[in-house]
């Protein structure tokens, strides 16, 4: 597993990759370090995500599909959504989250998990709430 340090919203977190998605990590490892903007979620309950538009992501070639993935992600889960039903989407459960969108439910593959700082979370996902768009920065550790 490889680490990943996550800072958002003045708060500093440690992920690890998740060894059932190696395609996803493998996609995902090839952005970093990456910047981006972490929103509140509108459908999904207590999580914020990285919207990505109609960007596509592959690995060894072919479209990245789903592997281990989830509709229910626990705190400090990572999804990676590679598209299809809804645009494409990384998002961060920091509480009771369901993973939907205006299309309906949705699964995506649980490729990162927050080992260090979950503590900060609930914050973090007040701070988005109520204050808006925060920067996210991914990188290796």
């Amino acid at each position: 597993m490889t680490r990943i340090r996550i800072t958002a919203g003045g708060h500093h977190f440690v992920a690890e990759t998740h060894p059932d998605a190696p395609n996803t990590v493998a996609a995902f490892m090839k952005l970093l370090p990456y910047r981006q903007q972490l929103i509140h979620v509108r459908w999904s309950g207590e999580g914020c995500w990285v919207p990505l538009g109609d960007q596509q992501f592959e690995h060894d070639g072919k479209a990245l599909g789903f592997e281990n993935h989830t509709s229910h992600p626990s705190v400090g889960d990572i999804l990676f959504y590679p598209g299809g039903y809804s645009e494409t989407e990384i998002i961060l459960a920091y509480g009771a989250c369901s993973f939907s969108s205006k299309m309906g439910q949705l699964a995506g593959n649980h490729f990162l998990t927050i080992v260090e700082g979950k503590e900060h979370l609930p914050a973090l996902g007040r701070k988005v709430l109520w204050e808006g768009s925060q920067p996210v920065l991914f990188e290796i550790r």
